[in-house]
């Protein structure tokens, strides 16, 4: 709080709030939904269990943080030059 004003860091000064309480804000507040959390994926990944060799996962655990998602991108990557070889 500054002390010269009254306001916070960012200028607010609580004294000069709306009293959430009265004229209507409960109803208000008690329409608009709850969200809470990320935002469901519209397709969210699979957990699933696969076998690789120490080879392939030492290769990608070297990489550091993200290993999995390099996993995933690498059969991605893949999926994708199968496919175009395919219509070729």
């Amino acid at each position: 709080m500054n002390e010269s004003d009254g306001s916070t860091a960012n200028g607010f000064d609580p004294d000069t709030a709306p009293d959430l309480s009265r004229d209507g804000w409960p109803e208000k507040f008690a329409k608009v939904p709850v969200r809470r959390g990320r935002p469901p994926k519209a397709r969210p990944k699979v957990s699933t269990t696969i076998r690789l060799s120490p080879e392939v996962i030492d290769h990608f655990r070297a990489g550091g943080r993200g290993w999995q998602t390099r996993i995933d991108e690498a059969l991605r990557d893949w999926i994708a030059e199968s496919n175009r070889r395919d219509r070729a």
